[in-house]
């Protein structure tokens, strides 16, 4: 029977395993497949980002992006073009949930084990499909393995009996970071990032102009230069979360709003009630736009 019966993701750099399935199977074959991924994925960095190990009745398949590397041990009949469905989809959904800081921060085995229960649904989906209803996407997937074949290992090669005591000495393999493509600006969008844009230098200025005069005559108006720098670089960071992807994004947004509007309230006195509506209107209605501008809509299923 066809089927994906383990999968995990590890850290490329240096084998560190981040999540895994955690079905367990007493087949002799099996085990001995875990032993020659674990040795694999200790020495992922020597190669491209897509390999395969074949055995007679199982093969590893690996897709590295970046910092992770997805794996999989599959029983040998089973679609490599399927496997790489698999794979992407569990890269897409890792990246999707942690950034590349709390990856090269974890200091300890299975820091995201929690991701397990993402991993258990992808691979029940692909294990219970019925028939090939992604055939666009196949074919996709199909033309790319064609332009980029990936490696072809023997499971029983020495390198991965091997790879255990040699893992942290490996040759230097860059990837490159995935990018992430957004939906594109909108009209609507455009209006908020130059308005976004002209509340920011309306900050400045009047932050610059106000700092001058503290630091000469009125120590005691620091806070209030704080509280007009401070929105400014709100602004910045608001058309920056627009125009690029972020992970965290809806807390970040949340905080820079908080912070315009808490500004704008505290310089109460310096703007009348106009002024800081159309600052706090301006944030809001970038924030807004923030959050409605998602991520492309991926392509994955691949029949599931």
């Amino acid at each position: 029977m066809s089927l994906i019966f383990f999968a995990c993701v590890v850290r490329v750099r240096d084998g560190l395993p981040l999540s895994a399935s955690t079905d367990f199977h007493l087949n002799q074959d099996f085990l001995e497949c875990r032993k020659r991924l674990k040795a694999l994925s200790s020495i992922l960095a020597r190669y491209p980002s897509r390999g395969t190990a074949k055995g007679r009745n199982l093969s590893i398949h690996f897709l590295s992006s970046g910092d992770i590397a997805c794996m999989a041990i599959c029983s040998s009949s089973y679609s490599t073009i399927m496997a790489f469905c698999f794979l992407e989809e569990l890269r897409w959904e890792f990246a999707a949930s942690y950034d590349t800081r709390s990856i090269n921060s974890a200091s300890r085995p299975y820091a995201f084990i929690e991701f397990d229960n993402i991993i258990q649904k992808v691979k029940y989906h692909f294990n219970s499909s019925r028939g090939s209803r992604a055939k666009a996407r196949w074919e996709q997937v199909e033309e790319e393995l064609k332009l980029q074949p990936p490696v072809q290992l023997q499971l029983e090669a020495t390198e991965l009996l091997n790879g255990l005591s040699n893992g942290g000495h490996a040759g230097g393999h860059v990837e490159v970071v995935p990018t992430y493509r957004m939906q594109p600006v909108t009209p609507l969008g455009i209006l908020s990032l130059v308005l976004n844009i002209m509340c920011g230098a309306l900050n400045l200025i009047r932050g610059v102009h106000l700092a001058e005069y503290s630091f000469q005559e009125d120590h005691e108006g620091i806070g209030n230069v704080i509280a007009f720098f401070l929105p400014f670089l709100a602004c910045v960071f608001q058309c920056y979360l627009y125009l690029f992807y972020s992970s965290a994004r809806k807390v970040k947004t949340f905080v820079l709003l908080f912070c315009v509007c808490l500004c704008n309230i505290y310089l109460y006195g310096l703007r009348n009630l106009w002024q800081i509506s159309f600052h706090i209107g301006v944030a809001s209605l970038s924030s807004y736009q923030i959050l409605t501008r998602q991520l492309l809509e991926k392509q994955p299923d691949c029949g599931v």
